[in-house]
């Protein structure tokens, strides 16, 4: 069985799309736009096949995005190494997001970093 993608609701959809396709090198496809319920949608692909489809709608009701709520909490990408977890993160903070955690190695062998990205939605960074 594979996971064949996740869905993210945002407010401004450019802006991710941009967002994930600049720091995490997604490829999006065409712009999906439903006139009847104003939904429009893009799939991001990535490099080993994960797909993220973010979607925005007028009709979506806003949520406190608490780290501790149940529910999805974040995305984790993988970018291949310390020093590749190292360089994002910065260039994130540089680009003046919010660095959450880390660069870090966790309690149970994991080193990674938490951003938050646009919109306040959490992205894991791990080797």
């Amino acid at each position: 069985m594979k996971l064949d993608h996740i869905a993210l609701y945002v407010n401004d959809l450019e802006t991710a799309r941009t967002f994930f396709i600049h720091y995490f090198e997604a490829v999006s496809n065409e712009i999906y736009h439903n006139p009847r319920t104003g939904l429009k949608t893009y799939f991001l692909s990535f490099s080993d096949g994960a797909r993220l489809e973010i979607m925005s709608r007028p009709d979506t009701i806003a949520c406190e995005k608490n780290p501790l709520r149940q529910g999805f909490i974040h995305i984790s990408f993988s970018v291949g190494g310390k020093e590749q977890v190292d360089r994002l993160t910065e260039q994130l903070r540089t680009d003046g997001y919010s660095v959450i955690d880390g660069p870090r190695t966790t309690g149970d062998g994991y080193y990674e970093s938490c951003i938050e990205g646009p919109e306040g939605n959490l992205i894991e960074i791990t080797e």
